[in-house]
């Protein structure tokens, strides 16, 4: 059995999995990815779907919770 994938919603930044996934686009390609990554949340980034760090620069502001 694979290992449980985990994604975290950090506060005003990115998605961050963890986790034995694959990530592909629309067309069913595949992105190159390591074992954990983040993915952008701001759609500021420079180098989507990943995070650059571009939420910092911005003010991004997002802090959702489970309910």
């Amino acid at each position: 059995m694979s290992e449980k994938v985990q994604i975290k919603v950090n506060d005003n930044g990115s998605l961050r999995v963890t986790g034995d996934v694959e990530l592909v686009d629309k067309e069913g390609n595949a992105f190159e990815t390591k074992a954990s990554f983040s993915l952008c949340r701001c759609g500021h980034s420079s180098n989507k779907p990943f995070c650059d760090g571009t939420h910092k620069k911005i003010g991004f502001e997002s802090q959702p919770r489970a309910k």
